[in-house]
């Protein structure tokens, strides 16, 4: 039975790319972009749920079921939103504290 190293190309070499093969300029404008796209999306959802609450009060709207599973999904985007900022701060604050 022959047992085949890392170095054969099988394993590690393969998972982890390269130091000099990676930038951190294309990470960096990875959760960039990915930051930018959740708050668009939380904010949309913000947008809907209000116009759902004014549709409400205005008369237009008849259905409060409706309404409120508006408000529900823009709450929750927007706790998670915040739950991920702070994953992401607490990240970034961990790295920091890292000793060289």
């Amino acid at each position: 039975m022959v047992i085949n190293g890392i170095e054969n190309g099988i394993g590690m070499t393969k998972a982890f790319p390269e130091a000099g093969k990676v930038s951190s300029s294309v990470t960096a404008e990875g959760a960039g972009k990915f930051f930018s796209e959740l708050v668009s999306k939380v904010n949309d959802l913000q947008v809907q749920s209000d116009k759902a609450i004014q549709g409400l009060a205005s008369g237009e709207n008849k259905n409060l079921h409706e309404v409120m599973i508006a408000v529900e999904k823009s709450s929750i985007s927007f706790q998670f939103m915040a739950q991920v900022r702070n994953k992401a701060l607490e990240a970034y604050q961990e790295v920091m504290r890292m000793q060289v």
